[in-house]
């Protein structure tokens, strides 16, 4: 059990890197486009701007659910590759099926995810809240 924890602290600090990272790139990628894109009519603009961010925002999940597959197959909690990805977007998601399970050597590898992914997805939450507020549809006095 400690080895698990062990592997699952380390693969969560780096998604949480993976997470900062993503939102400061994120957010400088949408600052260009928003410069660059200044002539749009502003409505138009908005919606463009939070559908690159929440893009962005899917990617660095996506990239997240990727780094906790392949340490389960890396580490032989699952027997390939796909049901790594699989098993991890199922539990990073905290939607949880069931149809595969990790050995009881792996468990709490499985359940840091599911934790880490509700507090990732969380986080997420309230920066496209902010982005909304800040450059996108409910961004003061141009509601759509």
């Amino acid at each position: 059990m400690l080895i698990s924890l062990f592997v699952g602290c380390l693969v969560i600090t780096i998604c949480v890197f993976v997470q900062m990272l993503g939102l400061i790139e994120v957010f400088n990628r949408v600052r260009v486009l928003a410069l660059i894109w200044s002539n749009i009519a502003i409505h138009y603009r908005k919606m463009w701007l939070m559908v690159v961010t929440v893009l962005g925002v899917f990617v660095i999940h996506a990239l997240q659910i990727w780094v906790w597959a392949v340490t389960y197959w890396m580490v032989g909690a699952l027997p390939d590759f796909d049901e790594s990805l699989y098993f991890s977007t199922v539990t990073f998601s905290t939607l949880g099926y069931g149809d595969i399970i990790l050995s009881e050597h792996w468990r709490i590898l499985g359940a840091l995810e599911g934790i880490a992914g509700f507090i990732y997805i969380g986080w997420s939450t309230a920066y496209l809240i902010g982005a909304s507020k800040r450059y996108g549809p409910f961004a003061a006095k141009h509601h759509f």
